[in-house]
């Protein structure tokens, strides 16, 4: 009785109830409940469309085989690239899209990717996996494959084993519009028309296996090598300084406070572990439910994170002209049994969806700062997108949360305040039950999503609507049976989006939203 009395105090509201009265309350709350108040005549920042940016490094299956199958494979292809991924992919409208590392980024040397692919050299991912790395994907397929798909690209070169010099080369080989040696290298190679550099970074967690170095001796070579990035044909790349990760702030502050070159933008990375121990960090699919709550209080530390570092840069940098790029993120669980632990191939559940929406709507409060994101990864890796088998594809819950969330893409951030909501608690920490967030989009219309982050509890939601003249909100739910359903390749269509349509009565929204659901609407 005990319990069941303190769990029903913590959920009652935000506003503090008064024990004289709480006899008369408890009656009230039979399922947990969360109010809001969208006014869509208080805007906010533009959600810049990278904040749904993806991201591919040289490692397992995400490449070979997830994304290139060769021009001769008997899987569908063009050019050498899945046509069923390319498809998929497509429908995404992905903005951006990052490559070829993360770690391997540091140990890549562009040359190797160019030229007659039968005589590319072979070399070793010391990363991941200790395996050949064939190089049959390299500079020209990256950038085929960007233009393929409708993407920007995000270039990160190599600091760690590379030099200034190298770098600078890579860039007149790919933007040089003249005839020097290297643009003509480049079109020998098939490619005239210059390439488009729209983001670079220079090296990746610096503080790791990019180096471990400190944040000041990292500062110093960005600023070297950020002198000689020098792109030749008219347009100059948003440039990304490799910044920290977790709670250490010390990055985004030595960055900011030493830019001396050109600087737009600073990097940092997180991900969510259930266990937040990187030796045992957590089943991907049989996972007890106490895992789902840890899962969900560890992916909702990013906000404290961004609010950190945003205070950093509103110091050392009050115009607002450097942005904040989370551009590693997303779920990391152990490695499935029988794969390469270098692999880092992992299944994908509801849980999966649920973190990746609860992300998103964080990074819509923040947009002010927060230009772009990069979920770890694409294909076959880590919160993967997609998964593949040889010629099977399927859709992940990942996926499907970022396709139902495309009209929140360059949309404008409307106010929506939290008037009450319903919290979990476990073991001594708390989480809110509800994840929420409003746009208007390009189009004008109006668009809230919400996310119950409850592994078995239906949620009461009400939205008040100020300013909206609508009678119905219309959309797509992505729930499952169980908190760790998954698609597999003999049930691929298991977890999946299905309809959704609700009255809105007296300007009020009132939706039961069911357990372990991601819900966006459209409001008509």
């Amino acid at each position: 009785m005990k319990q069941f009395f303190n769990k029903t105090l913590k959920k009652l509201s935000l506003h503090s109830v008064c024990l004289a009265s709480l006899t008369i309350a408890l009656p009230a709350v039979a399922a947990d409940q969360a109010s809001f108040v969208l006014d869509v005549s208080q805007t906010g920042a533009k959600i810049n469309k990278n904040i749904y940016g993806q991201f591919t490094e040289h490692l397992g299956r995400g490449i070979y085989e997830g994304i290139w199958v060769g021009e001769d494979s008997s899987i569908p292809n063009t050019k050498g690239y899945r046509n069923d991924v390319l498809q998929a992919l497509k429908a995404l409208h992905v903005p951006v899209m990052r490559w070829p590392g993360g770690c391997f980024a540091d140990e890549y040397h562009w040359r190797d990717g160019i030229g007659d692919r039968d005589s590319r050299p072979i070399r070793v991912n010391s990363n991941w996996g200790g395996v050949e790395e064939s190089n049959q994907f390299g500079t020209h397929e990256f950038f085929e494959f960007a233009e393929l798909v409708g993407s920007e690209t995000y270039l990160n070169v190599n600091l760690g084993t590379g030099t200034a010099k190298e770098m600078a080369q890579w860039l007149e080989y790919m933007t040089s519009t003249n005839n020097s040696s290297l643009a003509q290298e480049r079109r020998a190679n098939g490619r005239d028309k210059p390439f488009k550099i729209d983001y670079l970074t220079i090296g990746n967690e610096a503080w790791g296996c990019g180096g471990n170095m400190t944040p000041e001796f990292y500062s110093h070579l960005y600023n070297q090598y950020a002198t000689f990035a020098k792109t030749y044909n008219g347009t100059v790349p948003v440039f990304v300084a490799s910044g920290g990760t977790g709670d250490d702030t010390s990055w985004t502050d030595v960055l900011s406070q030493n830019k001396k070159a050109k600087m737009d933008a600073i990097s940092f990375h997180y991900y969510t572990l259930p266990t937040n121990d990187w030796n045992a960090k957590g089943k991907s699919i049989t996972f007890p439910e106490s895992e789902w709550h840890s899962t969900m209080i560890n992916t909702l530390k990013m906000e404290k994170f961004i609010q950190d570092n945003i205070a950093v840069l509103d110091k050392n940098d009050p115009e607002g002209e450097i942005g904040f790029y989370v551009d590693e993120w997303g779920a990391w669980y152990d490695v499935e049994a029988d794969h390469n632990p270098g692999f880092l191939y992992q299944q994908n559940t509801i849980r999966d969806a649920v973190i990746a929406a609860s992300n998103f709507n964080i990074f819509h409060q923040y947009a002010e700062r927060v230009h772009m994101t990069n979920i770890a990864q694409m294909v076959n890796v880590l919160q993967a997108m997609i998964l593949t088998d040889k010629e099977k594809m399927l859709l992940t819950p990942t996926y499907h949360a970022f396709k139902m969330y495309v009209p929140f893409q360059d949309a404008t951030q409307l106010e929506l305040k939290t008037e009450q909501m319903a919290y979990e608690t476990f073991e001594g920490e708390t989480y809110p039950l509800v994840s929420a967030s409003a746009a208007k989009a390009k189009d004008g219309k109006t668009y809230v999503a919400l996310v119950n982050l409850s592994a078995k509890d239906d949620v009461e939601v009400n939205v008040d609507l100020k300013g909206q003249n609508a009678s119905r909100a219309q959309g797509q739910l992505l729930t499952a049976k169980q908190m760790n359903s998954f698609n597999s390749f003999d049930e691929p269509e298991r977890v999946k989006p299905v309809a959704f349509k609700s009255k809105i009565r007296s300007g009020k929204l009132a939706i039961k939203l069911p357990a372990h659901s991601v819900l966006v609407v459209q409001l008509k």
